[in-house]
């Protein structure tokens, strides 16, 4: 049996256009075909989240493994309590405890992305285990004496902090020698030789080559990612507006869904390369078909199923689907979860009501700003629906039974045009 290709990853990142920097890819090429070889890619725990625009980090220890590489998943319980700088601000120092408590949410988060089992095995790690035994003065003579300071002057947001009013502290600048020295220890303690990481991260990864250069005399490589970006050019974050969290509890599946459901035709090719698994033959396909039938949203529809299944499971990509199909009206809205109908309900116009509701046809006209004349006339041809059952009566009205979950009815006009009446409680 012939050995497998051990640098067709390299390959398939390239067509991707998910290599935006690199050290020498010539000389990654040679290490891959050379391996397996073992690489790294950190996640520091300044939310209770990983948001969306991890994903291409996550997905990217993926691809690597799954070309027969052995990734290293690091959560920075040592440098989540330091922050990478912004170009803004300070960051605020949280709680141990707190960080200690989003290293582990992290840390679930990171584990159903990656293989734990078999030869390329992945670990995850944890960057206080060596930093929080270093002294001051090791920091300072071990590690501190290889960087150079005009080097880490010259890093985008640390020459805008020194350009704003507020600066910037000590702990912020010495961020970068943190995980320089994290590429050190992962390079003595597992012989990882690739740290991977987004582009606004390149700084830091060169800095953690360097320094093992430097120490240890060695030559290892450090590739970074495009930021993800919207098509009007911003970038996700926590921090910019717009994040998706993974969390399910800060976002929710269907939302989730919906997002990507709802994402900018323009933005569909390269969201597909980077965040699909789906071979290049199926991407150009779909990004053929979302150019020529832009309605049909073949494109958006495969990159939210597949990316909802990944990341909150095809159990939870079966709910969400239910709860599009039941809110116009292709399934029972009674047979939604309250999680889900919520969740499905967020975004259609809504009022709210106290004590024994009005007439259902009040209430349409109400949610959904039409006419009372209009909602009758709605009645009267058969397009008015209460929780997906049509309304036969203009002076019918709500009873116990009709409100889903003790909460909402859920009116329609056609089938587009939905609201929901919610029942205080």
């Amino acid at each position: 049996m012939s050995s497998p290709d051990l640098t067709a990853v390299l390959d398939d990142l390239l067509w991707r256009d998910l290599i935006a920097h690199s050290t020498d890819l010539g000389a990654l090429r040679d290490a891959l075909a050379a391996g397996p070889i073992t690489y790294y890619c950190g996640f520091d725990p300044t939310a209770p989240s990983l948001h969306h625009g991890h994903l291409v980090q996550l997905l990217t220890l993926r691809r690597l493994q799954l070309g027969g590489h052995r990734p290293l998943a690091l959560v920075g319980g040592a440098t989540g309590l330091i922050g990478d700088p912004k170009p803004t601000s300070e960051r605020q120092l949280n709680d141990m405890d707190v960080v200690a408590g989003w290293v582990e949410k992290i840390r679930r988060q990171i584990q159903p992305f990656l293989d734990f089992e078999g030869a390329n095995a992945a670990v995850v790690v944890n960057n206080l285990d060596w930093t929080a035994p270093l002294s001051a003065i090791e920091f300072l003579r071990d590690i501190g004496k290889h960087f150079r300071v005009n080097r880490m002057l010259a890093k985008e947001a640390v020459a805008a902090r020194l350009e704003s009013e507020a600066g910037i502290s000590f702990t912020e600048f010495s961020y970068q020698i943190l995980q320089g020295h994290d590429f050190l220890e992962l390079h003595r303690r597992h012989g990882c030789v690739l740290q991977t990481g987004g582009s606004d991260q390149w700084g830091n990864l060169t800095a953690g080559a360097e320094l093992i250069r430097r120490a240890d005399g060695a030559s290892v490589h450090a590739f970074a990612t495009p930021l993800l970006t919207k098509a009007d050019g911003t970038k996700f974050g926590k921090t910019e507006g717009g994040a998706l969290w993974l969390d399910p509890a800060m976002t929710s599946p269907y939302a989730f869904f919906q997002f990507w459901l709802n994402t900018d035709d323009r933005d569909i090719p390269g969201y597909l390369k980077v965040l699909s698994f789906r071979a290049r033959p199926e991407i150009e396909e779909l990004i053929v078909a979302t150019a020529e039938r832009p309605q049909a949203r073949a494109g958006q529809r495969a990159l939210a199923e597949e990316l909802t299944a990944l990341v909150h499971g095809r159990d939870e990509l079966a709910r969400v689907q239910a709860a599009s199909a039941a809110l116009f009206g292709s399934g029972a809205l009674e047979e939604l979860d309250e999680p889900t109908l919520t969740a499905a309900l967020a975004e259609a116009p809504s009022v709210s009501v106290t004590g024994e509701p009005p007439p259902l046809v009040d209430l349409l006209a109400e949610a959904l700003a039409i006419s009372k004349s209009e909602a009758r006339r709605a009645v009267r041809e058969g397009g008015a629906y209460l929780n997906n059952a049509k309304i036969a009566d203009e002076g019918a009205a709500a009873t116990d039974a009709d409100w889903l979950h003790g909460r909402f009815l859920v009116l329609r006009r056609g089938k587009r045009s939905v609201a929901v009446v919610e029942r205080s409680r």
